[in-house]
């Protein structure tokens, strides 16, 4: 009796007819785990897609805001982030030529396409962490006024975003920093803007090529661009310096913009990195020869599910956030 209770129980994940959906129990679960990941990571677009909807006219223009390029000065918008997202692909083709040579008792290929599935990953996490530094930082600067409304600087002869550095004027003694030399060595003054909104606004009034944007899209689906009387005049309301982007500012446009960047980005970011460290584990173990000894890849295969759902994920979440 016993045996024949065990010997169906096997049937049911060993193989065979009673196999559901022609998968192993690994491979049921991995396919459970990603549909309900995939859930998750709807309701956060989701979400982003109803505040987007709902803040349209103060959205930021993502053009504007992605336009760095590592060791490069210039203006490039988009180029770096379709770098990375090429290389993601890229990396999940290599997984599949992983998982097929895995089927064909291929080792040595195996080897050589998880390897270049991990530098793909480890890549891309290292660019999206450069990512986030560079919109933390902020290369321009705004200021931000009472109602949380942020007014960006543009040359008026180029149309182009001006930094606060190129026109803001230093006024001695305006800023007076806590050193250990004044006795205050217990206090922390925590982050100071370059600049105070002071020398940002007589740096302006000397400077007449400079005129104000605020974030508001007008109908051609730019910035509105004030006059230097409007520019003034929308000058009085502003209360702080605000450089780069954190979860409370954001010298770009909308405060939830910054938010819904850095953790939908995060969250996806951190799938990655997982995927990287576990095709490192399996990596080695095709290395020593762990799954050539089972006579089987399933485990290549397994990661391989994970690892192309984390690319897919990337496809939505660049759409979202990058080309609409």
């Amino acid at each position: 009796m016993n045996s024949t209770i065990t010997s169906t129980e096997e049937n049911v994940w060993g193989g065979g007819d009673n196999q559901p959906l022609g998968a192993s129990y690994g491979k049921m679960m991995m396919w459970f785990f990603l549909v309900s990941d995939a859930l998750t990571f709807s309701g956060f677009l989701a979400a982003y897609g109803f505040s987007r909807f709902k803040f349209i006219e103060t959205w930021p223009i993502a053009d504007e805001v992605f336009t760095h390029v590592p060791f490069t000065h210039g203006s490039y918008p988009m180029i770096y982030v379709a770098l990375m997202t090429f290389i993601l692909i890229m990396s999940s083709v290599t997984m599949v030529l992983a998982v097929d040579a895995g089927h064909k008792m291929q080792k040595n290929k195996v080897i050589w396409y998880m390897f270049l599935t991990v530098i793909g990953g480890a890549i891309f996490v290292g660019s999206q962490a450069w990512e986030w530094n560079t919109f933390i930082k902020g290369d321009k600067g705004a200021l931000e006024t009472k109602g949380g409304r942020i007014l960006q600087f543009v040359k008026a002869d180029s149309g182009e975003r001006a930094a606060l550095k190129d026109f803001a004027i230093t006024i001695p003694g305006e800023r007076v920093e806590h050193e250990n030399k004044n006795g205050v060595w217990f206090y922390d003054e925590g982050y100071v803007p370059s600049y105070s909104v002071k020398e940002v606004v007589k740096g302006f009034k000397a400077n007449s090529n400079i005129l104000v944007r605020t974030e508001t899209i007008n109908e051609e689906g730019h910035k509105t661009l004030l006059s230097r009387g409007e520019s003034l005049k929308k000058l009085e309301n502003a209360t702080q310096v605000v450089e780069g982007a954190n979860l409370i500012h954001n010298e770009y446009g909308s405060r939830l913009f910054g938010d819904f960047f850095f953790f939908i980005t995060g969250f996806h970011g951190f799938h990655v990195l997982s995927g990287v460290i576990i095709n490192l584990i399996i990596f080695f173990n095709v290395v020593i020869g762990t799954y050539e000894r089972r006579g089987h890849y399933e485990m290549v295969e397994k990661v391989g599910l994970y690892w192309h759902f984390v690319d897919l994920v990337w496809v939505f979440v660049f759409t979202f956030f990058y080309l609409v």
